[in-house]
């Protein structure tokens, strides 16, 4: 077994095209092949604001499958300590033995995340998209605005967080990181206003996104809600929208069409086009330039698979991480 900790993932994972592509190829395999993947099992712990969510999948022909736990505990910021940490146990999908422990606090999590945002601005937003809105201002916020640098031509972003210094400073080390103007506003209106692309990041419970805010050819991608009590989006801008899940029977239960269904705005029995199937070509996309498209990604185990495959492969190739020998698994000699 191959241990993998946080330091030696993160030169080995970076927020690349590989890693976009990588998620890209997750999305379609969902569209494309008969991938076993079990329902998310949720722990809350509510007096600490904390979650625990385990995801998992297997893709036909690929070797391993991975199996993740996820916690978010979102008081932590008030003790010094990061909202979200977590592991990944990667297994053959021959023989059911462990081939790696990958103990990345999060970090692969993080960068498959930032990578789906980017798939979904790539097929669903206009391909002229300059101009950026990210709610939120935390390392997940950061990313997505990183990751749409990779996809599209961004020339301006907005940040808007509730926590005011924290936007200011991820607006200033982001502007001298990836050198196009980045503000910091108090308004998320005026954040949204004539934005091409708004990406939401946040665990908010209320609506932080209204409609009415958006302009025409606006693309949205909403990360945050991926448990039932979390709304970023407002149902009326949902129900209006070119709407795209990433797993329409999960968003349906703990996306942003949860609360959607919920209001009496969406039928519950109405289906919608997953990401996948239009990666596909199997649903079509954007319907014109003026259309208001939505990406609800409550975020899937296949893409979980696919972010800890390349993480093995690379440190493989790279020699990387430190080699356990259990002493009590008896192996049957090649």
């Amino acid at each position: 077994m191959l241990i993998l900790t946080e330091g030696d993932l993160r030169p080995l994972v970076p927020l690349d095209l590989e890693a976009i592509a990588t998620v890209e190829s997750a999305f379609s395999a969902l569209a494309t092949q008969a991938v076993a993947m079990p329902p998310i099992l949720r722990l809350d712990i509510p007096e600490h604001r904390g979650e625990v969510d385990v995801k998992t999948a297997y893709v036909p022909g690929v070797d391993s499958f991975a199996v993740k736990i996820s916690p978010g505990f979102f008081d932590n910021p008030r003790l010094g300590l990061p909202s979200v940490n977590g592991l990944m146990v990667l297994l053959s999908a021959r023989t059911g033995l462990v081939e790696a422990l990958l103990l990345d606090n999060g970090y692969l999590t993080d960068i498959r995340t930032a990578a789906a945002g980017a798939v979904a601005a790539r097929h669903l937003s206009r391909e002229d998209s300059s101009i950026a809105a990210i709610f939120g201002a935390g390392v997940q916020a950061r990313l997505q605005l990183k990751a749409l640098t990779l996809v599209r031509p961004i020339r301006q972003a907005r940040i808007w967080a509730r926590d005011r210094e924290k936007a200011a400073l991820a607006a200033r080390e982001l502007a001298g990181e990836l050198g196009i103007e980045i503000l910091a506003l108090d308004d998320p209106a005026q954040a949204a206003k004539h934005a091409d692309i708004v990406v939401t990041t946040t665990p908010s419970a209320t609506p932080i996104l209204r409609d009415g805010w958006l302009s025409p050819g606006t693309h949205v991608t909403a990360m945050g809600s991926d448990a039932e009590h979390k709304n970023e989006i407002d149902p009326v801008l949902l129900a209006r929208a070119f709407y795209v899940a990433d797993r329409w029977t999960q968003t349906r239960l703990l996306g942003e069409l949860h609360h959607a269904i919920e209001t009496g705005l969406v039928s519950p029995d109405a289906a919608f086009p997953e990401l996948g199937e239009i990666l596909a070509g199997k649903a079509p996309g954007r319907p014109d330039a003026e259309a208001l498209t939505l990406a609800d990604l409550t975020g899937t185990g296949v893409q979980d698979t696919a972010i800890a495959t390349l993480a093995f492969s690379r440190a493989r190739a790279a020699g990387a991480g430190t080699t356990f020998q259990s002493q009590s698994i008896q192996r049957v000699p090649s």
